[in-house]
């Protein structure tokens, strides 16, 4: 883990709700799924948000506006600077991915799904990325993922754009060696019983502290209890045990 102050030096707004910030300063050590914590003015918790990309000295986080934090973050100026934590989580393990995995992200679970794209194929490996969203207007990043060299599909629920459906449903006709997936719970439960490999899959939790210090984000795993932040946020199928 490091504290590092960044400073904004770019950011843009990708659908109603949807925002993306560019920071500049020291991304030595972040792997791919990791995520940051951000001490946001006025508010006593630091906010996680899931690391999108890296390109030099650049970090990217691409961000829903859902309460104070990240309505406050949505407000901020070019050359603001701020606190962040950085390299929290396990991330994950591209070692596994064989030569034709499948990336699927739901929502705000997308923007980690772009870092492991773009390492993936830097690997020469073959990428499939499913993106799954509820409505046409709430669809940001594919044409980004399809500049990586990746094949996108992009689910809607109400059919307003690509496949109707969920994103098990684009997945169902698919072939490919290993996936990773990212993505509010109902998704990835459905994506565990629709999966033909073993995977990944990153979990969103409330978080205190954000490196394992409170226990507050704890869950039941095949191998005893695990901390979402620290041991997580990224689990292998096999270790999962849903909650009924």
């Amino acid at each position: 883990m490091k504290q590092i102050i960044y400073e904004i030096i770019d950011t843009r707004q990708l659908t109603e709700t949807v925002f993306e910030m560019k920071l500049r300063g020291d991304v030595s050590g972040i792997k791919c799924g990791q995520f940051v914590n951000l001490l946001i003015d006025g508010l006593y918790l630091r906010r996680p948000i899931s690391v999108c990309d890296l390109n030099g000295d650049t970090l990217t986080l691409v961000y829903k506006v859902v309460g104070k934090g990240t309505q406050k973050m949505s407000e901020m100026k070019v050359g603001e600077k701020l606190d962040v934590l950085t390299q929290l989580g396990n991330g994950y393990d591209l070692s596994l991915s064989g030569k034709s995995p499948l990336l699927i992200g739901g929502g705000v679970g997308v923007p980690p799904m772009f870092l492991c794209a773009k390492r993936l194929i830097g690997g020469g490996k073959s990428v499939t990325v499913v993106l799954g969203f509820n409505t046409k207007e709430e669809i940001f990043y594919e044409e980004e993922f399809k500049k990586l060299g990746a094949k996108v599909i992009v689910t809607t629920v109400d059919g307003s754009y690509g496949v109707k459906g969920f994103v098990i449903d684009a997945m169902k006709d698919l072939e490919y060696t290993y996936f990773y997936t990212c993505g509010p719970e109902p998704m990835l439960k459905a994506v565990y019983n629709a999966s033909k490999t073993s995977g990944q899959f990153s979990f969103e939790e409330r978080m205190g502290c954000g490196f394992g210090a409170c226990m507050g984000c704890s869950c039941k795993t095949l191998y005893g209890n695990k901390r979402i932040c620290k041991d997580g946020p990224v689990l292998v199928k096999e270790e999962i045990i849903w909650e009924k």
